[in-house]
């Protein structure tokens, strides 16, 4: 069995997947790298198919009819052969700390192993503006396996992103969850979904990650968030719908739980309300409706009781604060 399964979900990423595909070849012997060619119309398929030839004891590639995102994990999730696994998409890439992550993953395996490996990301942009990395070293303890009784507070902008996320793949297969096809941002749901199964954890504090932004036409671009909003209210519902938190008996992990979902909230309420229209508006309260339905009490609570009442204000007050709130939000963090 490998140590890693890497997959890495492709839809006409031609241009750039080998930078991608570079960065995770020193894994050597202990990883595979599984390439999802998700129907791609330009050479993904071609360049995919050429590096499997090139390292057949380390590449697979899985052409599929296209599916989205979504798909490409759970191809991903079926397919692994690595007790461990991590997806990195197509237009990012892992640094030079990726042996060392493996060295420490190998030693953490052998004394028991975890359900969730985690280490920090680095936000890279086109422009070479704002480039910043997230740490975990405030809320997490480093270098040995714990558990979520061990945490401390999460800072607003540390959420425990795909970014973040080295899984234990039959912890995955286990909680079975199958990410929606053809639905940007699902990934959170894949992250989000399988927090309730992870009792153990590690981590590591290096920038292993390398997260690209700026790219035309990405999904985290201003334009393009604003016009997927619909997408955002989807995944923001799933991940609402994941479980209920009083059946989360984990303090600390509730805590923690709760602090995503008021994120991913926040997010689906700010690009929501960006495209002030009746049908956007319409939209959101649709989304409310469905999380009440699920649970009425914890909707509640994070629609009226906590800051997102804010930006939930109708009218045009309400959307002042909206633009107020992205403004501010996005030049402290620049996530887009």
């Amino acid at each position: 069995m490998k140590l890693l399964t890497v997959t890495v979900p492709c839809y006409n990423s031609a241009e750039y997947m080998a930078n991608c595909i570079e960065s995770l070849l020193p894994g050597g012997e202990r990883i595979e790298i599984l390439i999802i060619d998700d129907g791609s119309k330009d050479a993904t398929g071609t360049i995919a198919d050429e590096y499997a030839a090139k390292y057949p004891e380390m590449i697979r590639v899985i052409h599929q009819e296209n599916g989205g995102h979504g798909e490409g994990i759970n191809q991903g999730i079926r397919n692994a052969s690595g007790k461990y696994f991590k997806m990195v998409d197509s237009d990012d890439r892992l640094s030079g700390s990726f042996t060392r992550f493996l060295d420490e993953l190998e030693a953490c395996d052998k004394e028991g192993g975890v359900d969730l490996f985690l280490t920090n990301y680095h936000y890279v942009h086109a422009d070479g503006k704002g480039d910043r990395s997230i740490v975990f070293s405030n809320a997490l303890p480093e270098g040995r396996i714990f558990t979520w009784e061990e945490t401390k507070r999460f800072f607003p902008d540390q959420i425990l992103m795909i970014h973040t996320c080295t899984f234990n793949t039959q912890l995955l297969r286990d909680t079975g969850l199958t990410m929606p096809r053809h639905t940007f941002y699902e990934d959170n749901y894949m992250v989000y979904g399988n927090l309730k199964n992870v009792h153990r954890l590690y981590y590591l504090n290096c920038d292993l990650y390398l997260y690209s932004i700026g790219r035309e036409g990405q999904s985290v671009q201003l334009d393009v968030m604003k016009k997927r909003y619909t997408h955002q209210l989807r995944a923001t519902e799933l991940c609402f719908q994941a479980f209920h938190f009083d059946e989360i008996p984990e303090k600390k992990k509730k805590a923690y739980l709760k602090h995503e979902m008021f994120i991913m909230f926040g997010i689906a309420i700010l690009f929501t309300r960006l495209n002030n229209t009746p049908q956007a508006e319409d939209d959101l309260e649709k989304m409310w409706e469905t999380c009440r339905e699920y649970d009425r009490k914890w909707a509640d609570i994070f629609r009226y009781r906590t800051a997102l009442r804010l930006i939930s204000i109708p009218g045009k007050a309400g959307s002042a604060m909206v633009q107020l709130i992205y403004h501010i939000a996005h030049r402290v963090i620049r996530f887009n």
